[in-house]
């Protein structure tokens, strides 16, 4: 019988068992550690799936090694080069032992420790993220306390003698807003809220009611020369105790540090947990020019405006902004936006204005892809002119999660592929919710009462557009919807008469074309007739979109001018009219039509459609 010994008997001689043991479980143990440190700090995915391939593919090296040397008092030696009086394999294997018995005892440990601790962790964090989320109450619903973590920016006093430099004061406003907006776990009222108000009023509690937080910042600017002072102070608005108070004197060119700062220190005094990324974010300057930052604040205040004259004026500044600094993203979203928003104020034609909005958010992705804004502007495109809804869905979603208190990016959302394709309990939420982070905003409310519309939930709308009117009474596209609701819940008397306020307050062809199909649906026919040949007339001078004439035509039972109309509309690009072709409730007498439906269907597919989770009927 042969001496020599089994090949199982020099694995456990060599310690490759051993080895191999104690590489399993300290990796298992390594891996585990990683899955929970790697998201606390924002790691990318990919870190992970890295760590584990390495050690998957480190293994066999690893009893490799054991197998080829040995551990000796003069260091590690080839196992034939060791005689059999120089081993101490025996000792080596004992303090594996004990290392393998040290390593099982931390794995049972953090197994313990998270099963007992992590893991509930984890579920109440994902709870929180889910609260946070969701849509505030509807009117008849009882409503929760106010968030401890909200908070509302008001407008910055301008010290400076300069009235020019009021821009400069709401652009830090606008700079320290869109910082915070981006803390999933603070509730930020957007600019369009706060703006109503003045800095340092005296009736806090009052605005803070209204804009439903608990804290208001205030503060002041003053600017000479290079020279800056920026006084900010937080406020309990409930108990008016001021929770923190800072004067920072810089150079304009720290300006950018000092946003950070004020918006870093909210966080903290609101006790806000932050995420790695969050707080790369904060912490990051758009711009290294100042003047170009200047440039932006203009562009930014026309573009709130919101009216056609003003938009233009924003572009001319975000162009200039661009030229000073080429890589400004903020910029390039500022310009999108602008370019976006023409054709729905009758300043251009869909199919001059949104090529330009195309190519800037394009841009600014490329320079910046951790931009919620962007993200928003790219997929109300994609939604209402590439008839992406499904991209659209996912580049919003992408929005939110980046900037969370965006409200735009909620009643984008809301207003936009969720409605077109009838997903009208998941549109009504986030129209909600942009509600809720800008209550005061009219086109927010408007478009909540929109939704309501779309999902043929009718008296809601009615209310909704009253709530919007009771804001603002010369807002005339919550009269013009107010007047399409009424109509569609047969209040035509009621209806005509919204109708005929909002032709009063603003001259748009499209409120026009609804006071005609109003008047066609109760037989004044001569009325509808008239507006009909007026609209006519005025689509050699301006821009009338197709979808006007289309509703028109529709009431006055020309299916085939109707169709034709939208065909037209198709052909030149006027996707934000007939997006939501599927859904309008003015266009139901045309579906059946081979023609419409030959349109729908290039516009929003029927099994695109039909995956619907509810649909508006």
């Amino acid at each position: 019988m042969s001496d020599k010994p089994s090949f199982f008997d020099e694995l456990k001689r060599r310690n490759v068992i051993r080895v191999a043991g104690l590489y399993l479980v300290g990796a298992w143990l390594l891996i585990q550690i990683a899955s929970t440190m790697l998201p606390a700090f924002d790691g990318p995915a990919w870190a992970l799936r890295g760590l584990i391939i390495t050690l998957a593919l480190g293994f066999i090296p690893a009893l490799v090694f054991s197998w080829v040397f040995e551990l000796t008092p003069q260091g590690l030696k080839r196992d034939e080069e060791v005689a059999p009086e120089e081993s101490i394999a025996p000792q080596t294997a004992r303090r594996m032992n004990r290392m393998i018995i040290a390593v099982l005892v931390l794995a049972l440990g953090y197994f313990a420790v998270d099963k007992v601790v992590l893991a509930p962790r984890r579920e109440a964090a994902l709870v929180a993220t889910i609260a946070r989320s969701r849509p505030a109450p509807a009117p008849n619903e009882p409503k929760s306390a106010v968030n401890p973590k909200s908070i509302a920016v008001l407008p910055f006093d301008n010290l400076s003698r300069d009235p020019d430099n009021a821009y400069f004061a709401e652009g830090i406003q606008d700079e320290i807003l869109t910082r915070l907006a981006r803390v999933a776990d603070l509730k930020v009222i957007s600019r369009t809220s706060t703006q109503r108000f003045k800095s340092a009023p005296e009736n806090l509690p009052e605005i803070a009611k209204q804009l439903g937080v608990m804290n208001i910042l205030e503060g002041s600017v003053q600017r000479v020369n290079d020279q800056v002072r920026v006084n900010v102070q937080l406020i309990n608005a409930s108990n008016d105790a001021h929770l923190w108070a800072e004067t920072y004197d810089r150079k304009l060119t720290d300006i950018f540090t000092v946003e950070s700062e004020i918006a870093k220190t909210i966080a903290d005094t609101l006790q806000a947990k932050l995420t790695g990324s969050e707080m790369a974010a904060m912490a990051k300057a758009p711009t290294a020019d100042t003047e170009a930052n200047e440039l932006y604040a203009k562009g930014r205040f026309f573009w709130n405006k919101r009216t056609g004259a003003d938009l233009r004026k924003a572009i001319e500044y975000f162009n200039q902004a661009i030229a000073k600094d080429p890589d400004y993203a903020r910029a390039y979203v500022g310009l999108a936006n602008s370019y976006l928003l023409l054709p729905y104020y009758g300043a251009a034609a869909p199919q001059d204005s949104i090529p330009h909005a195309k190519a800037a958010v394009k841009k600014a992705l490329e320079l910046d892809n951790t931009l919620g804004e962007a993200y928003a502007t790219s997929a109300k495109v994609r939604t209402e002119h590439d008839f992406e809804f499904e991209q659209g869905i996912t580049e919003f979603e992408r929005a939110v999660q980046l900037s969370p208190n965006y409200a735009t990016a909620h009643h984008w959302f809301a207003s936009g592929p969720l409605m077109a394709l009838a997903r009208s309990d998941r549109a009504i939420a986030e129209g909600k919710r942009a509600v809720e982070l800008d209550p005061l905003s009219l086109i927010a409310n408007a478009e909540l009462g929109l939704v309501y519309l779309y999902a043929r939930r009718y008296d809601e709308a009615i209310a909704q557009f009253r709530k919007t009117i009771e804001l603002d009474s010369r807002f005339y596209l919550a009269h013009y919807e107010l007047g399409t609701a009424l109509l569609l819940k047969g209040q035509s008397t009621e209806a005509i008469a919204a109708y005929r306020t909002a032709v009063e307050l603003n001259d748009d062809p499209t409120v026009l074309a609804l006071l005609g199909q109003a008047y066609a649906r109760v037989e004044h026919r001569d009325e509808a007739q008239k507006i009909r040949a007026r609209l006519t007339e005025e689509a050699k001078s301006r821009y009338v979109s197709g979808y006007s004439f289309a509703i028109l035509l529709t009431s006055l039972g020309d299916k085939e001018g109707a169709v034709d109309a939208l065909e037209r509309s198709y052909r030149n690009g006027e996707g934000n009219d007939i997006y939501l072709i599927r859904v309008d409730p003015l266009l139901d007498d045309l579906h059946g039509d081979p023609r419409f439906e030959a349109l729908a269907e290039k516009i929003v597919p029927a099994r695109e459609f039909a995956k619907s989770a509810t649909t508006a009927k």
